[in-house]
């Protein structure tokens, strides 16, 4: 049965669908929820669950448990970075923009650029496609350069808060979870990545930052436990040592984790239970052929999950057949 909340958001969309730009228009579809929150874990070694286990990172283990998920997703193929690849999560596009991608090939913050600017042409986001159907939703960073998304969907980010104390972040967005959960949040800590540049990944201190922001999250689980489902998964890994992420064809850079549990979502690997998406095992492929999951699934699999049809234009899973039901 349809929540009062996902049954005003897909009637709102035929009432919304003839005012939003083209580029924003969705249609009603799949299964909706009361509310979708998509988690970015900045920064995170698919190595680094496994070492920790479920007594070091208790929640990453729950998701594993009691949802659908794999350990084996990807980034997108052109870049192990991060604006490029949080640019895919929220447009469901890859990054050249001469292939149909958003084209934000940068990563540091600048404050004039818009996704749009980097396109050349309109973009929506699943921000763009939510507000257009009269869902409201929230931005939540640690780092400042993702204000980009700020400025390139004004209309479509209701609220929006930064702060690179990750606790306190964190702490804001459970607390507005409590009091009403927008149709959407993005929530995004990077404490792994930081640790990563500064002592090297896998080192103990990337170790413990991936435990604390583990023990922070159980938190935002419990606060949507009852009505809404998380989507996990991270802008790219990071190897061992003091490398960085930077390099593409590293398998501890482009292998990720992409994590789907609460309301409706029915256990399992994500590869067994959709056969039109390939297990890459140890490759790193390109965008002819069966798919990975990739993160850039993030975007329409939570417009799937609120009923609201893929954004428009968008690349990575269009007819939105990643399924966790």
């Amino acid at each position: 049965m349809r929540s009062p909340a996902a049954l005003a958001l897909a009637a709102a969309v035929v009432l919304a669908g003839a005012a939003a730009p083209a580029h924003a228009r969705t249609t009603g579809a799949g299964a909706p929820r009361s509310g979708v929150v998509a988690i970015s874990v900045d920064g995170l070694n698919v190595a680094a669950i496994r070492r920790l286990g479920a007594a070091g990172a208790p929640t990453l283990h729950r998701m594993l448990d009691q949802g659908a998920g794999t350990l084996n997703a990807r980034t997108e193929h052109e870049q192990t970075t991060t604006l490029p690849n949080h640019t895919s999560m929220l447009t469901g596009r890859r990054i050249r923009a001469s292939a149909g991608g958003h084209g934000v090939t940068w990563d540091d913050d600048r404050p004039r650029t818009t996704v749009q600017g980097a396109a050349g042409h309109p973009v929506g986001s699943v921000f763009s496609a939510v507000h257009a159907a009269g869902g409201r939703t929230a931005l939540y960073t640690t780092k400042e350069k993702l204000r980009l998304y700020q400025r390139s969907w004004r209309a479509g980010v209701d609220t929006f808060r930064f702060t690179e104390n990750q606790r306190r972040l964190v702490r804001a967005a459970r607390a507005d979870l409590a009091d009403g959960a927008p149709a959407f949040t993005f929530l995004h800590v990077s404490l792994p990545d930081r640790a990563g540049h500064a002592y090297g990944g896998m080192s103990p201190r990337y170790l413990d930052a991936v435990r604390r922001t583990d023990r922070q999250l159980g938190g935002v689980l419990r606060a949507v436990a009852r009505e809404g489902t998380v989507i996990l998964t991270t802008d790219h890994g990071f190897a061992t040592g003091e490398n960085g992420h930077a390099d593409k064809r590293d398998v501890e850079n482009y292998r990720i984790p992409f994590l789907v549990w609460g309301v409706g979502v029915e256990p399992g690997d994500l590869y067994a239970s959709n056969p039109t998406f390939r297990d890459p095992r140890a490759r790193r492929p390109g965008y002819a052929g069966l798919q990975p999951v990739r993160n850039g699934n993030v975007a329409n699999l939570a417009l799937d999950l609120l009923g609201l049809g893929a954004v428009r234009g968008s690349g990575i899973d269009p007819e939105q057949t990643l399924s966790v039901d």
